[in-house]
């Protein structure tokens, strides 16, 4: 069997008016480099013909072309994950369906691992052709991984993986899955380019606001201990508040013989209730996290294979 140089993996939702333009300007860079690759199509769900473009692709290209059909949508990363446990390559490309990220990029990926045989490549824009919500929710990620995680605070969805770090990848299968949180784990040799981000040709983004909302909610419970650490500093504050405001109560009760009435009792009360409520609402997100990982919920189902 012949070896394969590269993987590219797409993952498609709602995609069908790009998907043939992808793969043949993709084909025409890898001819013009010598090198050999398959295509990986996960498609995730969607509500378009998509499927159909892609088992045309299968039929002209039967051995470049893979195809993968959820059952339903399980977002991104995890469709993404999906496809890496069908790589063959030596090394992998992971690429979005919507042609905002030009297949004429990917030598730029290549160049930049030859140069420095990092294990992860990543491609990143100055300015990106987004909306301001998908923008603002890109921008908080990874910030928010810049300063609370020590992570780069750069990256994207167009990037270069090598083998050996793809196969540490697949070794996970919790329900929710952050794929650059996962290289994180295992590995700091990250390498960076600049390519171009085009705007967006066809159809909308499939990040909607709540999706990104979602998104960003499940990273930090279910990658980062913010919020048990948020309740222990609120809880500390909130308590040298309230033994402030108990001292300031028994000086004026006292000294000044006044009454303090219900107001006070009220206030305390309230504010120690609305705090405990608060921290059980953590609380109760990390334990139902841990029950779904004890359930061992796949991160996707896999409905149908051409390969």
């Amino acid at each position: 069997m012949q070896e394969i140089d590269y993987s590219v993996v797409v993952p498609v939702y709602n995609s069908e008016e790009t998907l043939q333009e992808l793969f043949t300007r993709t084909q025409v860079v890898f001819s013009s480099i010598k090198k050999s690759f398959e295509m990986i199509f996960v498609e995730d769900g969607g509500k378009d013909n998509s499927w159909q473009v892609i088992q045309t692709l299968k039929k002209e290209f039967p051995d470049t072309v893979k195809a993968i059909k959820l059952t339903k949508n399980y977002g991104q990363h995890n469709a993404v994950l999906c496809g890496l446990s069908f790589c063959k390559g030596q090394q992998i490309i992971t690429i979005d369906d919507d042609l905002q990220n030009p297949p004429e990029e990917i030598i730029k990926l290549i160049q930049k691992f030859e140069e420095t045989k990092s294990d992860l490549i990543y491609g990143y824009f100055n300015k990106k052709k987004h909306s301001a919500i998908r923008n603002a929710g890109s921008k908080f990620v990874k910030k928010s991984g810049k300063v609370f995680k020590d992570a780069p605070g750069e990256g994207s969805s167009f990037r270069l993986i090598d083998k050996r770090l793809m196969d540490e990848i697949l070794l996970h299968h919790q329900n929710f899955v952050y794929i650059d949180e996962l290289f994180l784990w295992y590995t700091e040799d990250i390498s960076f380019v600049e390519v171009v981000h085009e705007a967006r040709k066809n159809n909308k983004s499939g990040y909607t606001f709540w999706k990104l909302f979602k998104m960003v909610f499940n990273i930090t419970i279910y990658y980062t201990i913010l919020p048990l650490k948020a309740m222990t500093v609120i809880g500390f504050l909130s308590s040298i508040i309230s033994f402030g405001f108990a001292i300031r109560f028994m000086i004026r009760k006292l000294f000044f013989d006044v009454p303090l009435g219900y107001t006070s009792i009220i206030v305390t009360v309230l504010f120690s209730a609305s705090l405990i409520l608060f921290s059980l609402g953590i609380i109760g997100e990390y334990l139902n996290r841990i029950y779904i990982v004890q359930n061992k919920k796949p991160p996707y189902s896999i409905k149908k294979i051409l390969k």
